[in-house]
């Protein structure tokens, strides 16, 4: 048979995205065949943001998630295989799920588990810090765990007001 990473990985992205919620990623930076800037990796683990505001030209593809997103102002393509992939989940609430190793691991596993249930389990899957939220203007892939203040501590900004200005 073959791998039922891929359908998960697409019900649950509908599933968030349907739920108007922001759907996310961790992947696993070491594994072969991903392409992200380094500068979002954390702790060998690179968590993006997949919302279709905040990146183009999406493809949750059989193989690998493809899509274009924006580092620092600058846009840049993302590849990642599925099998590099370890959760999906809403980054409002942490429900998704953390996807089984491969096809025979499925296989072995009653049911997969919930991202946050996962998160506690096997706290190396988390990423430490929050970032602020991308603009949805700009559409900034967030990679989660940067210190963007650069101050060191890990408490999350505080949230930005609207951004939209009444032209005439």
């Amino acid at each position: 048979m073959t791998s039922n990473r891929p359908y998960l990985l697409r019900a649950l992205y509908e599933w968030i995205v349907d739920n108007d919620m922001t759907p996310y990623l961790l992947v696993d930076a070491t594994r072969e065949g991903v392409q992200v800037p380094p500068s979002a990796i954390k702790d060998e683990r690179v968590v993006l943001n997949i919302a279709p505001r905040a990146v183009g030209h999406l493809e949750l593809g059989d193989a690998e998630v493809s899509f274009m997103a924006r580092f620092g102002g600058v846009s840049q393509p993302v590849r990642a295989p599925v099998a590099a992939v370890v959760a999906i989940y809403a980054q409002e609430t942490g429900q998704g799920m953390v996807l089984p190793e491969d096809a025979n691991a499925a296989e072995s596993a009653p049911v997969a588990e919930p991202a946050d249930a996962a998160l506690r389990r096997r706290p190396e899957l988390a990423v430490a810090s929050r970032s602020e939220e991308p603009d949805a203007a700009d559409g900034d892939a967030d990679a989660e765990g940067r210190d963007e203040d650069g101050d060191g501590d890990d408490t999350p900004p505080p949230r930005r007001g609207a951004h939209l200005r009444i032209v005439k």
